[in-house]
C-alpha cells in the first residue's frame, strides 16, 4: 500500500498521479469524505466538475459537495434543502417572538406615561398593536418565502 495515494484513488483502487485532481481535496487521512460524495455523485462526475473549475475555487466546490452529500444521506428526500427550509422556519419562529416582545414594551412604555388608564383599554391596545406587528412579520416572512421557493 502507498502511503501517498488520496482518498479518492484508495477508494478506488488505483495508482494516484502526481496531477491527481482529488489529491488535494481528498486527503488519505479523511477517506469518509470521498466515500460521501462518491456515493452522492459519482466519482467521474466530481472529477469533470472539479476539472471545468478554476482552480482557485475548486476547495469551496469539494467542501460544498462533501456538505451537500453529508445532508443527502442524512435526509435522502430533502437534502440540505430541507436544513435551509429549517433554519428559515426558526428564523420565521424568532421574528414572530420578537414582534411580540415589541408590542409587549409598547404597551408598558404607554401605560408607564398614562398610568389612569384602564386594564381593558390596555389589552385593547396590546391586542391591536401585537396584531399590526404579527402582520408586518407574516408579510415579511411569506415575502421572503416566495423569494426562497418555500410557500
Amino acid at each position: 500500500m502507498n502511503s501517498g495515494r488520496c482518498a479518492a484513488c484508495r477508494y478506488l483502487r488505483r495508482r494516484c498521479a502526481p496531477d491527481c485532481i482529488f489529491s488535494p481535496y481528498f486527503p488519505s487521512n479523511n477517506p469518509q469524505r470521498f466515500v460521501s460524495v462518491h456515493r452522492i455523485y459519482g466519482a467521474s462526475n466530481v472529477g469533470k466538475l472539479l476539472q471545468q473549475l478554476p482552480t482557485h475555487l475548486r476547495a469551496e466546490a469539494a467542501d460544498s459537495l462533501y456538505f451537500e452529500a453529508q445532508c443527502r444521506v442524512e435526509d435522502p428526500i430533502y437534502g440540505c434543502v430541507g436544513l435551509v427550509f429549517l433554519l428559515q422556519q426558526q428564523i420565521h419562529d424568532a421574528e414572530s417572538q420578537l414582534a411580540k416582545t415589541l408590542a409587549e414594551v409598547a404597551v408598558l412604555k404607554s401605560h408607564a406615561k398614562h398610568p389612569q388608564a384602564q386594564q381593558f383599554e390596555a389589552e385593547s391596545d396590546f391586542n391591536n398593536l401585537l396584531q399590526k406587528q404579527l402582520d408586518n412579520v407574516a408579510n415579511l416572512s411569506f415575502s421572503n418565502q416566495a423569494t426562497s421557493g418555500f410557500m
